[in-house]
């Protein structure tokens, strides 16, 4: 089993914690109940491995960055790869019903199973699950919280129309 490393990096959304191998970002998780995530047993901590990550998240921060380029490598089953592989199609500063996900994967009629699948994503913010919303346009579930949410989505929205 490969060596799992983790660092914490600040955001203006909450104190990130970031885990991978030496070569690839697998989870990305938000503060829980105002509380800092903990690294699973086994992790260490190294941020040296997260530079690049890091770099690319405060540019997205700071409108500088509308597309991530990061080796990843995200754990799931293949109908959740399938669905997440489609939220890198979205556009910055668009989104998406559960329904339009779930028609492009192929699977019109799998609208919950691609809402559990979007609330499993370990990438959040580079796999922009946030992009996804009911189908009445209203903003639903998010693991950061429907604030965080609704600020990432404003962010976008504020940087859309600005070349980058």
């Amino acid at each position: 089993m490969e060596q799992i490393y983790y660092a914490y990096l600040d955001t203006p959304v909450g104190r990130l914690l970031l885990a991978g191998t030496a070569r690839e970002l697998r989870r990305i998780e938000f503060p829980r109940g105002g509380a800092g995530r903990k690294p699973e047993r086994g992790w260490v901590e190294d941020p040296q491995h997260f530079t690049e990550t890091a770099r690319q998240l405060r540019d997205y921060f700071n409108g500088r960055l509308r597309k991530f380029d990061l080796p990843l490598n995200p754990e799931g089953t293949p109908f959740q790869q399938s669905v997440w592989r489609a939220l890198r199609h979205i556009p910055y500063g668009a989104t998406r019903s559960y329904g339009e996900i779930a028609a492009a994967i192929g699977k019109p009629r799998a609208v919950r199973a691609v809402g559990a699948a979007n609330g499993r994503n370990p990438l959040p913010i580079v796999i922009p699950c946030h992009r996804v919303i009911g189908g009445d346009g209203s903003l639903t579930g998010f693991g950061g919280g429907l604030d965080v949410k609704r600020a990432l989505l404003e962010l976008e929205a504020s940087h859309a129309g600005k070349s980058s």
